[in-house]
This record gives C-alpha cells, sequence and structure tokens, in this order.
C-alpha cells in the first residue's frame, strides 16, 4: 500500500486529501519508509528528520478535519534541496566551511511560499559542495547515485532532488540551475525538471552565481511543476530581480495542447556531438508534438557555443563564493573546487564584461528566434548518465563539466525557460531528457508543450 502511495502524483494526493481517502500523515508516513528503506543505497537527502515531517503532517491533516485546508498545496510533501534556507533545518550548501546553523529561524522565499501553502517538509537532498558542478558528490555529503543504475551519477547540481523523485521518495523537490543543475539531474533520472524564466521565481539570498541562477519545481509529472509554479512565483522583496506577481495560473492553459504552435527543433544546436540514440529518442519526440498539431521544423537557432562567455560568468561566481574562506578551510573543501576558483581569480574585469557581452548578443539572437517560433526543442543532454565519482566521463577530452552540457548553461545566459522531460531510454535503460526552450516569460508556453507531450507519450512518465 505504501508502495503505491509513494508513486501518487501531488495533484493526485490533494484530490485523496479532499476526497478523505488519504490523510497527510499516511502520505508522510509512507515517505519516510521509503528513504528509510532505500536511500542508503542512494544518497538523495543529506538530513531527515521524521518529527518536523509528521508533526507538519498532523497540523494539515486537522485542517483538513476542519474543512480548512492551508493554500493549494496542503500536505503534500517537499524535498528541499540544500542550498535552500530553512528555518527548522540547518542549511550547509554541501560545504564543511559552512556553519549549519548559521541561517537558522530564515527562510528562501520558495520555502516561505511553501509554508503559506501547507506543504510538509520532507527533508534536506544532497548537492555539490555550493552547488558548483553538475554532478552531485562532495567531502560533506558524499555521493548521490542514480537510482536507475546505482553505479551511475545521478547529475547535478539537483541531484539529490532529482534521485528522491525518481525513487518515488517524494512527489515534488526544489533545485536550483545556474547551467543547467535542475534539468541535468531531471535527464539522467528520467523525471521533470523547469527552469523558469529568470526572476519569475523569487530567489534569497543572491548566489554567487548572479543571474545565471534560477531556482524552480522538480517532480514527476509537468502537471505538478505547474502546480508548484504557482505557488514558488508568489512574489517576495528579498529578490532585486524578481520580476512584479503576474498573476499567472500555470495549472489553467496547461491541458489547451500544442495545435497551432511553432516548434523548432534542433538536435545538436548546429554544433554539438549527440548520441545517434538520443537523436532518434527526441526526433521521436518532436514527430508527437506534430501529430499533435503543432508546426514542427528543423532548424538551428544559429549561434556558435557561448562555452568560453559561459566559464567566465559562471567560475567568476565561484571564485567570489570563496573569497573570503582561507586555506585552512580550503584544505576541507572539494579540491576542483578550490582550483577552478583559483584560476577564475586571475579574471579581469574586462574577461567578464567581454563575456557579459558576448552573452547580451546570444540574449539578441534568441529574442529574434522566438519572433518565429514559439518553442526551441532539443536534446537536454548529449549523453546519458556516466559513472560515479568523476565531474565527465571516461575519456572526456576536457576536465571540467560545462564541456557536456552545451544545451542547458546557454538558456541560463539568456534567462529563458526551459523545460526537461524523458523521452525514452538508451540500449542500457538510461533515461534520455527532451528540452523545450520558449521565449522569456513565456514559462506556460513550456509547460504547455510539455504536459501535451507525456500525456501523449507513456515512456516520459516511466519510473524505475
Amino acid at each position: 500500500m505504501s508502495e503505491s502511495i509513494n508513486a501518487l502524483s501531488a495533484i493526485a494526493l490533494l484530490q485523496k486529501y479532499r476526497l478523505g481517502e488519504l490523510s497527510p500523515v499516511e502520505v508522510a508516513t509512507a515517505a519516510l519508509g521509503r528513504i528509510e528503506e532505500i536511500d542508503a543505497d542512494i544518497n538523495a537527502f543529506c538530513l531527515v528528520d521524521p518529527e518536523i515531517t509528521l508533526r507538519s503532517a498532523e497540523e494539515s491533516e486537522q485542517r483538513y478535519r476542519r474543512g480548512e485546508p492551508k493554500g493549494i498545496l496542503d500536505g503534500v510533501p517537499v524535498a528541499i534541496k540544500d542550498l535552500f534556507l530553512t528555518p527548522m533545518w540547518p542549511t550547509t550548501r554541501g560545504s564543511k566551511t559552512v556553519d549549519p546553523n548559521l541561517h537558522l529561524g530564515k527562510s528562501a522565499p520558495a520555502v516561505a511560499a511553501l509554508d503559506r501553502h501547507g506543504y510538509v517538509p520532507l527533508g534536506k537532498t544532497t548537492t555539490p559542495e555550493f552547488g558548483w558542478k553538475a554532478v552531485t558528490d562532495g567531502p560533506l555529503h558524499g555521493t548521490t547515485c542514480n537510482p536507475w543504475d546505482h553505479q551511475r551519477t545521478a547529475g547535478g547540481s539537483s541531484g539529490g532532488s532529482a534521485a528522491a523523485l525518481a525513487a518515488n521518495m517524494a512527489p515534488l523537490a526544489l533545485g536550483t540551475d545556474a547551467g543547467g543543475s535542475i534539468r541535468i539531474p531531471a535527464a539522467f533520472c528520467g523525471v521533470v525538471g523547469f527552469k523558469p524564466s529568470f526572476g519569475e521565481v523569487p530567489h534569497w539570498p543572491r548566489t554567487p552565481f548572479g543571474t545565471l541562477a534560477h531556482a524552480g519545481p522538480m517532480a514527476r509529472t509537468v502537471e505538478d511543476c505547474a502546480l508548484l509554479m504557482n505557488v514558488l512565483s508568489e512574489p517576495d522583496v528579498r529578490d532585486v530581480h524578481a520580476v512584479p506577481r503576474r498573476g499567472i495560473d500555470y495549472l489553467a492553459d496547461l491541458g489547451a495542447g500544442v495545435r497551432g504552435m511553432k516548434i523548432a527543433f534542433s538536435p545538436n544546436l548546429g554544433h554539438v556531438d549527440v548520441s545517434p540514440e538520443i537523436v532518434r529518442a527526441v526526433a521521436a519526440a518532436a514527430a508527437v508534438l506534430r501529430d499533435l498539431g503543432a508546426t514542427v521544423t528543423e532548424v538551428d537557432p544559429s549561434f556558435s557555443d557561448p562555452l568560453g562567455a559561459f566559464g567566465h560568468l559562471f567560475y567568476s561566481g565561484t571564485a567570489h563564493a570563496l573569497r573570503d574562506i582561507g586555506t585552512r578551510k580550503r584544505e576541507l573543501m572539494d579540491p576542483q573546487l578550490v582550483k577552478v576558483a583559483d584560476k577564475a581569480s586571475r579574471l579581469t574585469v574586462l574577461d567578464f564584461l567581454a563575456a557579459n557581452d558576448e552573452r547580451g548578443q546570444l540574449c539578441e539572437r534568441m529574442a529574434q528566434f522566438h519572433l518565429k517560433y514559439d518553442l526551441l526543442l532539443t536534446p537536454t543532454l548529449p549523453l546519458t548518465a556516466f559513472g560515479l565519482n568523476r565531474e565527465v566521463p571516461e575519456d572526456w577530452p576536457s576536465t571540467r563539466w560545462p564541456t557536456w552540457t552545451p544545451f542547458t548553461y546557454p538558456f541560463n545566459m539568456t534567462g529563458q525557460p526551459a523545460l526537461s522531460v524523458p523521452c525514452g531510454f538508451c540500449r542500457e535503460g538510461l533515461p534520455i531528457g527532451l528540452q523545450l526552450v520558449a521565449a522569456r516569460y513565456n514559462d506556460a508556453v513550456a509547460l504547455r508543450a510539455g504536459h501535451a507531450y507525456q500525456q501523449a507519450a507513456p515512456q516520459a512518465r516511466t519510473l524505475p
């Protein structure tokens, strides 16, 4: 029974709460049982506190009994990446150098919004140190494994959140994404991850990665991501970059389909070497959208790889994050993080400004592109999950993670909404991700198309 409870979506849980067919305490108990049963082999969670989780579930259950549910998410368990401040739990950011009690009593905007809507906090999920790379391993909390194959990475930096979803330990999770950190683990683990338009979801405190960094929802269905967006997009004055609340109900038109949409399909952005299996899977997904009534045209957005500019912008953030950390504490850190930060500390202001200029040109290019196309369809990644405790795959020509994530980081530079939805499997049985990118602030379009695809493609909802 608990196994079937753990497989339910957030939407389904809420319906059962309203009908009295399930209680938040039953659901929280089942989730905690699942974590206890399997997480020792996966390491999705770095903190679990059954007392607080069950207390929140009991409070939610009492509200339902009174007929007074709180907000639109009451009683649904949510896993929280250990980069978000939680008032009742320490936030370590995956680092031995962070005082875990420094921010007790404070809530990130996303966590404050969840609390206004009656969520059940399930625990903190594992992240690499400061969320700096696209795999999840680090000196404080160890390595997160992929639920499909425990000898492979779950991706990162929201790897703990993605693994928790794929293994049915949580129905909803929070992630952050400064270069693909929501979409990469979503693709590797076969779940849904959404990077909203920059500023659509308030995020505080400001991260070292500046305006590259987005907060967003992760789930097993696009519908659940849309539900969570209705909560996370509520305003919070602490984020000076947040856009004014636009009153969008992301669930309202989710089922409107893709008929009449103009979709550009680019299997390689014109310059990426992609696994043939992934090209076939994404092409098949494009055909599904075409059959649903969209006009799908194979075309590249025609921009050169902005890897160098992204590296300057991103790694200068790592240097900034470590600028006040002394030699003794650095010895406790991920040595590769220290290495990239030391290298980035030698960048000049002119290097940074030149990278920012290239970023501006890319923003202009994509803004023009979306005057013609509602969506850009690409693979989320050019490969499937590789071995553990590696920043790059075996025999990879480069040592740094952005070289194998060429479909994700460009859209952190542009601030566009980008959704990863599972779209099939390779011969080894590992998930493949489909990325849908919309014009900035057209988040609802990406979610609508992703939902239409997921409804039409059964393989998009298979779990290990």
